[in-house]
């Protein structure tokens, strides 16, 4: 085992991978201007190990390794867990880091998996572990007409499918999207989105492959791009996530890198499992982004002059009511868990699901209301150019000062803009609508996880039926 540096992560980047970004291949992603960001708020995944190692590093004093391949089997294990995925988003701003979307991975696998399946997925979750591995995960397939089942598809490569095989591998084709980290991690594991019937089954795969296999093409999205100064941007200059189109263009996966071939009956249950970890991480992730609200909103209503005001007093009430629900609900998602025959510590789906749904249909109010306390300066104010020139600087300093000093102000008003106004706070939008899943997805996961029974059995006793 051993616990790699950020610049042997980053040496490992350099492998011929097929990166495209604005249609033209990336010769090295660690040099390209626009990837290097995102290369380097991946790097916090390594950089934790030293800043917080009480969390970020096993007690196993001969053969350490990132907790963040520690499989949690007790509900204080699963508590410990949503601790380190809370102290690497403050390390990022709020947003999530590397290595927490591939252990989700590997721990719905070895959650579901049986027989030969789970044994290869054992090995390669050991691999992954004792290698230090960062891993991106390809799940959302591109679907085409969502109405049709995969099979049924006008375009049969439109959900990655199996199109061959022999003794020693499998041949896949199609295209996963949303796919985060991929043009900047190690390996891809890839799962399977939906349950299948039998007329799917070229379908039902999962695998994991080397970032520069041969037939694998990453289309990295442009959004977020662009050259960030700090003063204008103090949260997208620096945190930076990349998500890609991720093609396979007759990818040869080998035998014992294939977890998951035909075997319909398991791939809702694998996409099921996925998701129940990947929304306990998600809901850990977000709660920095909630502090920074906060925070957010009580120096602004000061710089303002306003705190003291009764709307604004009940405001902030309103924020510290809504994170603290989501900070509650993601511990108690922990309290709640249960150990899996396997012996894996699973999130309580209910409370996971009600904690990420509740966060999701919050999100915009709270942003709302930030907005409200900031003023219309988020969008009119000068910006670093301006700053730079003296005789403007002085002209801002004389009328941007309100109760605190013009540059405490603007630099406030910044990062505001940075995460409400700006791209970065469009992205962190969408994502809090439709990341790890829709919100209808999580309604229909809180409908089947609620047991209705106790209810119902009440009700009846009560009236007497």
């Amino acid at each position: 085992m051993t616990l790699r540096t950020v610049q042997q992560y980053r040496d490992g980047l350099k492998d011929g991978r097929r990166v495209f970004y604005g249609g033209k291949r990336v010769a090295d992603v660690t040099a390209h201007p626009e990837l290097r960001s995102a290369i380097d708020h991946s790097a916090l995944s390594y950089e934790i190990s030293g800043s917080h190692p009480d969390l970020a590093v096993s007690k196993d004093a001969e053969d350490p390794y990132s907790m963040y391949y520690h499989v949690p089997r007790s509900a204080d294990e699963l508590i410990t867990r949503g601790h380190l995925i809370e102290a690497g988003a403050r390390l990022g701003a709020g947003t999530i880091l590397l290595k927490e979307v591939g252990s989700d991975a590997l721990f719905a696998l070895l959650l579901t998996l049986s027989g030969e399946s789970l044994e290869k997925a054992t090995a390669y979750y050991q691999r992954c572990r004792d290698l230090d591995l960062a891993l991106a995960v390809g799940q959302t397939d591109v679907k085409g007409d969502r109405s049709l089942h995969p099979h049924a598809q006008a375009d049969p490569d439109l959900y990655v499918r199996i199109v061959d095989e022999d003794s020693d591998s499998i041949t896949v084709r199609g295209a996963k999207t949303h796919t985060s980290y991929s043009a900047n991690a190690d390996e891809i594991v890839v799962l399977p989105t939906r349950a299948m019937d039998a007329a799917d089954r070229d379908y039902a795969v999962a695998f994991a492959v080397p970032i520069d296999t041969p037939g694998l093409h990453i289309h990295v999205s442009p959004y977020l791009g662009a050259p960030r100064n700090e003063f204008d941007f103090p949260l997208s200059s620096r945190h930076k996530m990349v998500e890609s189109l991720t093609v396979f263009e007759d990818v040869r996966v080998p035998r014992d890198r294939v977890f998951l071939a035909r075997t319909v009956e398991e791939a809702g249950p694998l996409a099921m499992a996925f998701a129940g970890f990947h929304r306990f991480t998600s809901i850990n992730y977000k709660l920095p982004l909630l502090d920074i609200l906060i925070g957010s909103a009580i120096l602004i209503a000061e710089a303002n002059g306003i705190a003291k005001a009764g709307h604004v007093r009940d405001k902030l009430t309103e924020l510290i009511v809504y994170t603290e629900t989501v900070r509650s609900l993601a511990e108690m998602a922990a309290i709640r868990s249960r150990t899996h025959q396997t012996g894996v510590q699973m999130p309580d789906p209910l409370t996971a699901n009600m904690a990420r749904y509740h966060f999701g249909r919050g999100y915009r109010d709270a942003v709302a209301t930030l907005i409200d306390l900031s003023g219309g300066l988020l969008v009119t104010g000068l910006g670093a150019d301006d700053w730079a020139e003296p005789a403007t600087r002085a002209v801002m300093e004389k009328y941007y000062a309100a109760a605190v000093p013009a540059e405490r102000r603007l630099r406030l008003i910044n990062l505001i803009s940075d995460l409400t106004a700006r791209d970065f706070g469009g992205y962190q939008s969408v994502l809090a609508v439709h990341g790890e899943g829709s919100l209808t997805a999580q309604e229909l996961s809180i409908s089947r996880s609620y047991d209705t029974d106790r209810a119902i059995r009440y009700v009846e006793a009560l009236a007497g039926i």
